[in-house]
């Protein structure tokens, strides 16, 4: 369960990345939106990163987390905010991913 939590606190940083990049391009009210969506999705985040980790080992969960933020924000760039999808960024996400994976194979 705790890994399924941490997978979920991951996904909303992904969240609040993506909000603030939102924010950038907002004018107006739109903008005060996404911000409360930066700071919701941040809180959420956060409360879930410290429940994980009173079973988990901070140094693998925090890696964790911070690589499903990196990993997830940098496809939601390629994706909504078209950035490049160059050769090189897409290789090493690969092998961000793969060390996530192993950190959550090695640990207990």
């Amino acid at each position: 369960m705790n890994w399924i939590l941490l997978i979920i606190a991951g996904l909303f940083e992904v969240a609040f990345a993506a909000c603030l990049g939102k924010a950038k391009e907002a004018t107006g009210a739109e903008t005060t939106f996404w911000y409360l969506g930066f700071l919701v999705c941040l809180a959420i985040s956060m409360f879930l990163l410290v429940r994980v980790t009173k079973e988990l080992p901070i140094g693998t969960a925090y890696a964790v987390w911070t690589g499903i933020g990196a990993v997830g924000t940098v496809l939601v760039g390629i994706v909504f905010f078209k950035e490049p999808a160059t050769f090189w960024r897409l290789f090493f996400i690969t092998t961000l991913i793969i060390s996530i994976v192993g950190l959550k194979i090695v640990s207990k």
